[in-house]
């Protein structure tokens, strides 16, 4: 079987480099955020590199793009691709890589005139990040049933503009009709966000699951005060309550198969020499196990009612959201690793500590990824770095794993 040799280097570093000029932020990293003027322009840029491709576009109704390229039978296609939007202070390769090299795949098809019994489609998911519209992965989620039309329309972020004013402003709210449909397989190719493949030296990460995820919201309420005449026994700090809160949580909770981790942190009045009076964090819990990851959530709401009690500040929690841990399809895993062995590239199976638009793809046909080793570890900031010649090697066994797909 012919594999991704001959791929078009020159081209795909081409559409990795213009990709990085869009919402290029100082420290080589991106700042483009979904369904914002960055996000308009790298999509207008995607589209005219499927049309080049021969792709037939589509559009649905929570601004997925599609690009399609037919097969010799009408059988339902295999699918790739995975997110172009990045954090606020993002890498160059988190789901960009995904997608990017799912193009080049499709391109290295029409260099060769291969011809596959299934149709491949390849996908750019809206607002996988999160980092705009909460929750994360409302494209995904809502082309899955996860999310209904209205409640993914009506997310705001911090000006408080909607989903679905900012997808109309940027001209990319399509129509239902144009969802995912039935498919076959769904491929995402992924940067690890770890250092486990750095670590052992794997060229190639085959991912069997997704970890679950526990979001919380904490609200602690106490009372503001002058910092000079209140007196340490006479106060009700939210900010050290919230402070005694997170270090326990690390302590006591937290462990080689739970991590618990405070994303987000604001306190009020936020002055220099104010006794602050509130205070919002975040608590994201995940595990492997789910029995263990719900466990730990318990013990975190217990640990805060705890520590609010003897501090007597009020507190108030809310679940933001919730995925349980699942497990991706057996058959794409085994072509992937078949695909591993025949290229002779190592690996290793591993499960994602991050979640990922194919944890809710999941939901309604099979699915699995492929992991590329981080740099130092590092994802979500600039300094994110994935090395060309990894990225060669998931090309490769991405092609490879798609070739086997699209003719069964």
């Amino acid at each position: 079987m012919e594999t991704l040799n001959n791929i078009n280097k020159e081209r795909l570093f081409h559409t990795l480099s213009k990709s990085s000029e869009i919402g290029a932020i100082p420290g080589k990293g991106l700042k483009r955020l979904a369904l914002s003027d960055e996000d308009k322009e790298m999509r207008d840029i995607f589209k005219g590199w499927c049309q080049e491709a021969g792709l037939t576009l589509r559009v649905d109704d929570f601004g997925n793009m599609y690009g399609r390229r037919e097969g010799k039978k009408a059988l339902p296609p295999v699918v790739l691709g995975s997110h172009l939007d990045t954090q606020p202070e993002g890498g160059r390769f988190d789901g960009i890589l995904g997608v990017l090299l799912a193009l080049e795949v499709v391109n290295t098809l029409n260099d060769h005139n291969m011809e596959t019994d299934r149709p491949v489609e390849i996908v750019n998911f809206t607002n996988e990040e999160g980092a705009r519209f909460e929750p994360p992965m409302l494209g995904s989620g809502g082309v899955a049933g996860v999310f209904d039309q209205e409640y993914v329309y009506s997310r705001k972020d911090r000006e408080g503009h909607s989903f679905l004013e900012e997808m109309q402003r940027i001209g990319y709210k399509g129509e239902e009709e144009n969802r995912l449909g039935d498919f076959h397989s769904f491929l995402e190719l992924h940067i690890e966000q770890g250092p486990v493949l750095e670590e052992e030296n794997k060229q190639i990460g085959i991912v069997e699951g997704i970890q679950g995820i526990s979001w919380m919201g904490v609200t602690i309420t106490g009372e503001a005060d002058h910092a000079g005449p209140t007196p340490m026994h006479l106060r009700k700090d939210a900010l050290m309550a919230a402070a005694e809160i997170m270090h326990n949580m690390e302590k006591k909770i937290a462990n080689t198969e739970v991590t618990v981790t405070v994303g987000k942190i604001s306190a009020s009045p936020d002055t220099v020499n104010c006794v602050p009076g509130e205070v919002y964090f975040t608590v994201d819990i995940r595990s492997t196990d789910d029995q263990l990851r719900e466990g730990a959530v318990e013990q975190a709401r217990a640990l805060i009612s705890e520590v609010c009690h003897e501090r007597q500040v009020d507190v108030e929690t809310a679940e933001l959201w919730e995925t349980e841990k699942i497990d991706f399809g057996k058959g794409i895993i085994d072509a992937i690793e078949k695909s591993v062995e025949t290229l002779g590239y190592s690996s290793r199976r591993m499960v994602s500590g991050a979640g990922h638009d194919a944890k809710y793809i999941n939901n309604i046909g099979p699915t699995a990824m492929i992991f590329l080793p981080s740099v130092n570890g590092k994802s979500h900031v600039p300094s994110e770095l994935t090395l060309d010649e990894d990225i060669i090697s998931g090309a490769n066994v991405l092609y490879q794993t798609v070739l086997a797909l699209a003719e069964e």
